[in-house]
């Protein structure tokens, strides 16, 4: 199972700077341990107001239970609520994750779609399927789940936010989907950016 992980974390009056490096280089050491362990696969920073401290992570693990097991082991979670979303396959996943272009900007989107009543989507569904993949291709998809809401959640990748919405209008379904897109910024352990093979 995967699992998107919101990690929220606020540092307690009275700790000290040099309490919080201690604890961050800690975390960064348990980042490459669950990283090698086939635990952590991704991290981001999504848009923050000042002040904020947050990142999502995306996680594997056996379920839940194992899940609970490996964020209570990070040491940043002494200060940190943790938010999870299980994702599960989507049809349109590609079949091996799209190769990253580092010099690009990574986005998720959730896509909520609303079929007009009696139209005909069987031809726009197939459609859409063929989409995903030509732009899995082309390197702007990179991931593709079902949230438990129903909603599709993607990872894509794009020059800026405006190539990337010429993209999504490029969808056979994109006059149906409702679409709420978050940039997101490189974390500095995020595994897709800290190994050569990425």
């Amino acid at each position: 199972m995967q699992y998107l992980v919101t990690m929220t974390t606020q540092v307690p009056a009275g700790v000290s700077e040099a309490e919080v490096d201690e604890v961050r280089a800690r975390e960064s050491v348990r980042s490459g341990e669950l990283i090698a362990a086939g635990h952590l696969l991704r991290l981001w920073r999504p848009p923050l107001q000042p002040g904020e401290w947050r990142t999502l992570g995306l996680f594997e693990a056996a379920d839940e239970v194992q899940l609970e097991e490996v964020l209570a082991s990070m040491p940043l979670r002494i200060w940190r609520h943790d938010e999870v979303t299980p994702l599960t396959p989507h049809s349109n996943d590609p079949a091996s994750p799209t190769p990253l272009h580092l010099d690009w900007t990574e986005y998720f989107t959730a896509f909520t779609l609303t079929i007009p009543e009696g139209a005909d989507s069987q031809a726009r569904l197939e459609a859409e399927a063929s989409s995903t993949r030509r732009l899995a291709a082309e390197g702007n998809l990179v991931r593709l789940w079902r949230l438990p809401s129903g909603q599709a959640l993607g990872l894509w990748q794009s020059d800026d936010a405006e190539e990337l919405q010429k993209v999504l209008d490029t969808l056979p379904l994109a006059e149906w989907l409702q679409t709420d897109l978050v940039p997101l910024t490189t974390h500095p352990s995020d595994p897709a950016h800290a190994t050569p093979a990425a």
